[in-house]
C-alpha cells in the first residue's frame, strides 16, 4: 500500500487541473486535526468561524489574531499530511499591506501553509500581491464574506443578478492575477461557481457553491450535526448513518471525492 504523502500546493493545483476533487474542512484543535488527517481530509482550514462555534459569538468579527495563532498552532501539532490554511481575521489585514504581511507571517511561522482573506478589488489585490511576492501562498474568499455580513445586509446569496455575477468574476480574476492560488466561493449560484472553476487555473472551493467546484469545505461542527440555530441550506449532517465521528468525516471525504456532495438541487443555489 502506498504511503500517503503530505499535501503540497503543486499537488492541489494539479488536482484542480485534472478534476480530482479536494476535500476541505475547518479545524481548530490538535485532536480533531489528527482525526481529520486520518480520515483523508486534503485541506484543513483554521477558520475564524471559531468565533461562532467555539466562542459562541454571533459573527466572526470579534475573533482576534491571538486566537487565530493559538488555534493554528494547535491544528499544526495534530496534523501530518493535510494542507493547512489559516484565516486572517477581521482587522488584521485591512489597514495596510505591511500589517497583513506581518500577521500572515505570524500564522505561517506556527504551521499555516497558506493564509486566507476575504473580499476583492484593488486594495485586496494589492495586499495579496504583497504577501505572495514574499513567499506566503494566499487563498481568496468571495461571495458571501462573513466578516462583512453587516455590509452585505445579512446572510444572502451573492451574484444572483448579472451585475453581482460580473463583480464576482472581476474580483476572482483580479485575485488570481495578483497571485492567489486558491479561492473559496461561499453562497454563490452553482452556475457561476462552475464557470469560474472552468476558467481559472487555481482550485475553487465551494461552500454553498455547487458540485462543479474543484472541492468543498464545510464548518466541522455543521457537518457533524452540531449547528447551533438554523442550519445553512448548503450543510448536510454527515453523522446521520455514521457510527462514529471518524466515519462521518470519512463519509464526507468520500462523497466530495465522488462528486455526490453537494446535490445542487438540495445544497446549492
Amino acid at each position: 500500500m502506498n504511503e500517503r504523502k503530505p499535501m503540497n500546493l503543486q499537488r492541489l493545483l494539479a488536482m484542480h487541473a485534472s478534476g480530482e476533487k479536494i476535500a476541505m474542512l475547518t479545524c481548530y484543535d490538535a485532536t480533531f486535526a489528527h482525526l481529520l488527517d486520518e480520515a483523508g481530509v486534503d485541506v484543513m482550514l483554521v477558520g475564524d468561524s471559531l468565533g461562532n462555534v467555539l466562542h459562541g459569538a454571533a459573527s466572526t468579527v470579534s475573533v482576534s489574531m491571538d486566537s487565530m495563532l493559538y488555534h493554528t498552532r494547535s491544528v499544526a501539532r495534530g496534523n501530518s499530511h493535510a494542507w493547512i490554511v489559516g484565516d486572517l481575521p477581521f482587522d488584521s489585514y485591512q489597514a495596510s499591506r505591511e500589517e497583513a504581511w506581518k500577521n500572515a507571517a505570524a500564522l505561517f511561522k506556527l504551521g499555516a501553509q497558506m493564509v486566507k482573506l476575504e473580499g476583492g478589488g484593488d486594495w485586496v489585490n494589492d495586499t495579496v500581491r504583497f504577501i505572495t511576492e514574499r513567499g506566503i501562498p494566499v487563498c481568496g474568499h468571495l461571495g458571501f464574506t462573513p466578516q462583512t455580513v453587516t455590509a452585505l445586509g445579512g446572510f444572502k446569496v451573492q451574484g444572483r443578478d448579472e451585475a453581482g455575477a460580473q463583480r464576482l468574476r472581476q474580483h476572482a480574476r483580479g485575485l488570481v492575477a495578483a497571485g492567489a492560488q486558491m479561492i473559496v466561493l461561499e453562497m454563490v449560484p452553482a452556475v457561476l461557481a462552475a464557470e469560474l472553476t472552468r476558467e481559472l487555473p487555481v482550485p475553487i472551493i465551494g461552500i454553498g457553491g455547487g458540485v462543479a467546484c474543484s472541492g468543498q469545505v464545510l464548518v466541522l461542527h455543521d457537518m457533524l450535526g452540531l449547528t447551533h440555530g438554523r442550519r445553512p441550506r448548503f450543510v448536510r449532517n454527515f453523522m446521520e448513518g455514521a457510527g462514529s465521528v471518524q466515519q462521518a468525516v470519512a463519509n464526507y471525504v468520500a462523497e466530495v471525492k465522488a462528486g455526490t456532495f453537494p446535490v445542487d438541487a438540495v445544497h446549492g443555489f
